[in-house]
Formats: C-alpha cells, structure tokens, sequence
C-alpha cells in the first residue's frame, strides 16, 4: 500500500507499504540519491509515524537506480546558499540530524541497503540503523576534509568508536571504503551480494528481519583496513595533525602516499576533523550532532568549505585554495574557536530528548 506523499516529495523519495514492511526509497538516481532538505524532512515525518504504526513491523531503506544508496547531502545547494548568505543549510542540517538521532533510537528493525555509493549524509542514514547491509559494490566514505569540511551526521562519533586510530585514519583521508572495512571499522553489520538484495527486500515483507538477513548472509571479504592497522595505529595516536603527516611519511611505503592525500585537504579541516573525534570520545549521539553542527556553522561562515565545493564539483578544476594553505598555519587556538558555543543557535537535541 503506498503512502500519500506532498508529489514534490515522493519525486526524491518515496514510501510504501508492503506487507508489514515499510520502504523508503531515495529516489535521485541521477544525483546517485544526494540527500536534499526536502528529503530529510519527508523521511523524519514517515518514520516518526510508522514508529507508532503497529502494522508496520520494520523499515528497510534503499537507493533507486544501480550506482549507490545516497551520496550524501546536496552540496551544490550548501554551496548556493552559502553565496546568498542564507540560512537554508543550517535548518536542513537541524533536520537531518533530528533524522539521523531517530534512526539509532529507532524502535523498529531499521534495514539499511548500503550498496554502491554511501558517503557522507548517506551514512547518516543508513549506519545509524540497527541491520545494516553492505555488499561487494559497497563504497563508503566521510569525505569532507576534500571539500574543506569535516564528518557530520554523526560520523565523528561512529569513526571514534572504530578499532584503534582506523577511524581516523578514514576521517582525514575521505578514502572510499570497502563493505569488509565498513564492517571492520563498525559501520555495518552483514555482508549480503548484491544479486541477493532484491530478493531479501521481498523475503523482509512477511518473514521476521533476523531471520531473513540470516538466510542470506555470507562472508565477507577481507578487509584491507583490518591488514593496515598496525601502521595506522602507529601513525595516528596522537593529537598533532602535523605530527601525523610526518609519521606517516617515516614510516614509508603506502604511508607515504596516504601523507600526500591528507597535506592535499584542507588544513583546517583537517585540524578540527582531527580534534572533532576525540571530543567525540565518550559522548552520546545527540552530543556529538550538536558538537557537529556547532563545528558545522563555523565552517558556513569561513572561507574553505565554500572553495572546496567550488573545486571539486562546480568548477571541477581540482585546484582549491585553501586558507591558511598549510597544517602549521592553523593554531590551536583556531581549531578550539570551531567548538565555541553558538548561544541561541545552539541545536538542542539533548534537551528536546529530555524534554519528551
């Protein structure tokens, strides 16, 4: 049974009943699902209701077309509004992130597909959920520090948690990441062919999701992130960006191409990616949302964020220019002033949570 959706809505994402499933499909396949405002607000509704659903015994999530699940959030739109001085990111991050806390308290089996592309706001939507399913096509990543910005959505708090320094070596770098590493850095939970999606969607209609996604689970291959870890965690227990960088290119070999890509991001994104998981150390998820979108505003008003979009996909030219250019130049006292309080602008996701 489908759901009745505003029509420009159910254009990018549609919801439908099927047997006691519901189905939330990102529905840009020629944007590769990239998460709008629109989107997330439609989403946080239709799960708010079907959490209260009784006919509905579980949500599974999925991307149309064959190229991923979500690549992230729109950021050509990020990208207009910073130029119109706008506050349009701002209420869609306020959103997404109510979005991405009612997703990890879900209290429903929420099936997550994460096949092809998931980067960005596409993990914030699927990595928070409580099966989440990764294939041989799988292609995750964080990759803000590209684009002069750092993890959100909760990424800052899920790559803390991951083995060692293997979740902050994926932060700095932006790498793609395979569906072994997602599952060996904590990001998803079962390994299923991509062949077999479909047909587990339609077995998730009448049979209970454990033993669904059992019946079509296998192993997974290995995760190349798993075979680096010693030189990873060697290189990157510190808090010094700059120290880092210098290890890395000490230790040699793959090491040293991994310092390049890292002194090729922007620096103060780097810098405040770097100190972003370790407060994110301990802390609940809607904390870490609300350390995010503090860090997350403070990165609308400087200069990187917008260059870095420019960049890497309106101009295409591959050349950003960052300010300051180098890790030295950005000072402690620059990174602390990203965690400064926002007054009145604060996102209260803990206190409305209280609240309730």
């Amino acid at each position: 049974m489908a759901e009745q959706r505003p029509a420009e809505q159910a254009a990018e994402v549609l919801f439908e009943r099927r047997g006691r499933l519901g189905v939330v499909t990102l529905n840009r396949p020629r944007a590769v699902n990239a998460l709008t405002a629109g989107m997330a607000a439609a989403m946080l509704e239709q799960l708010t209701l079907w959490a209260e659903d009784d006919d509905v015994a579980a949500v599974l999530v999925r991307g149309a077309g064959d190229r991923g699940l979500c690549a992230g959030g729109d950021i050509v739109a990020i990208y207009r509004d910073m130029l119109d001085g706008g506050d349009a990111t701002a209420d869609f991050w306020a959103v997404e992130y109510r979005l991405n806390l009612l997703i990890s308290e879900y209290p429903k089996p929420y099936v997550a597909f994460m096949d092809g592309l998931v980067l960005g706001g596409g993990v914030g939507i699927s990595a928070h959920g409580s099966v989440r399913i990764v294939t041989e096509r799988t292609r995750m990543g964080m990759p803000e520090t590209t684009i002069g910005f750092v993890p959100d959505v909760g990424g800052t708090l899920l790559l803390s948690r991951s083995p060692g320094e293997t979740g902050t070596h994926a932060a700095l770098t932006g790498a793609h990441l395979s569906g072994a590493d997602a599952l060996f850095l904590g990001l998803a939970d079962t390994f299923v062919p991509s062949g077999q999606l479909a047909a587990l969607a339609e077995a998730l209609e009448t049979e209970p999701v454990d033993a669904a996604v059992a019946r079509f689970t296998e192993p997974a291959p290995q995760s190349v992130l798993a075979a680096q870890q010693e030189w990873i965690d060697a290189c990157y227990s510190t808090d010094d960006a700059e120290e880092i960088v210098d290890r890395l290119r000490t230790v040699g070999g793959e090491a040293v191409d991994v310092a390049e890509t890292i002194a090729a991001k922007s620096p103060t994104a780097v810098k405040v990616a770097l100190a972003s998981l370790r407060r994110a150390q301990g802390l609940g998820l809607a904390e870490a949302l609300e350390q995010e979108y503090r860090v997350g505003l403070r990165f609308l008003d400087g200069p990187d964020f917008r260059e870095g979009i420019r960049a890497q996909v309106v101009d295409k030219d591959r050349t950003p220019h960052w300010q300051p250019a180098s890790l030295a130049e950005v000072s402690r006292d620059d990174v602390d002033a990203y965690f400064a309080p926002l007054g009145e602008r604060e996102l209260k996701l803990t206190k409305e949570r209280d609240n309730v």
